[in-house]
């Protein structure tokens, strides 16, 4: 998915109201940045209740979806979303894969075709992430997964928009709000996947999912941050 475009220099010039190729490309490329950084203390995490492994697979399947999208600027934004998705579905083990790929997916195909998106588009295509991963995972607020970041992050950023906050400043807030709900997780008892196995054993433990959602949006504030930077 190569190509070239001016991407983010016009959203620089358009005050961050207009997002495209290049913008999900940054995304993607901030979040396998900090996956390569936290790979470690999120394996950590999925020892105590887990597999050991969501640190190694999440950065494995972001770093082959990084390579896929080739830097591929001049791609339709919708489309780069969604060949994100394929990949991770391919190349994140356990039940991360299917998660995260199914929530690319969705976002991808809310934004279709068009070339560039605004933040209203932004949040419609997290928001159809959130309701692919819970469709999928069958999972709700409170059940220790990767919907304790995500749905928290998700209302910051709809209750911002909505207030006329800038685009940058409502990612900050909905970053904020995800981290938040990924400390929730600490003492919640887990009522699905492999950690609800654990029964009360897995209270007093922080949800690795929940934790990498949360870098999830620290990397959607990073990738707006640098189209805002001359």
């Amino acid at each position: 998915m190569a190509g070239r475009s001016t991407g983010s220099a016009r959203v620089r010039a358009e005050g961050l109201d207009v997002l495209d190729g290049a913008f999900v490309a940054r995304w993607v490329r901030a979040l396998e940045r900090l996956l390569e950084e936290h790979r470690d203390y999120l394996t950590q995490l999925d020892a105590a209740i887990g597999d050991a492994d969501h640190g190694i697979n999440m950065h494995r399947g972001f770093s082959a979806a990084l390579r896929e999208l080739d830097g591929g600027a001049g791609e339709a934004p919708g489309r780069m979303l969604e060949a994100v998705g394929r990949v991770l579905v391919l190349t994140v083990g356990g039940a991360a894969g299917p998660l995260y790929g199914t929530a690319f997916r969705q976002a991808g195909r809310v934004l279709g075709e068009a070339p560039s998106f605004g933040p209203a588009e932004l949040f419609a295509a997290l928001r159809a992430g959130l309701e692919g991963i819970q469709r999928l995972g069958a999972a709700a607020e409170g059940d220790k997964t990767i919907v304790d970041a995500f749905a928290p992050g998700l209302a910051a950023l709809q209750r911002e928009l909505r207030a006329g906050t800038g685009l940058g400043e409502a990612v900050r807030r909905a970053r904020e709000a995800a981290e938040e709900g990924m400390r929730s997780t600490i003492p919640m008892q887990a009522r699905k996947g492999r950690a609800s196995y654990l029964g009360p054993r897995s209270i007093g433990h922080q949800d690795p999912g929940a934790t990498s959602t949360a870098l999830l949006f620290s990397a959607l504030e990073r990738a707006v941050e640098e189209g805002a930077t001359p």
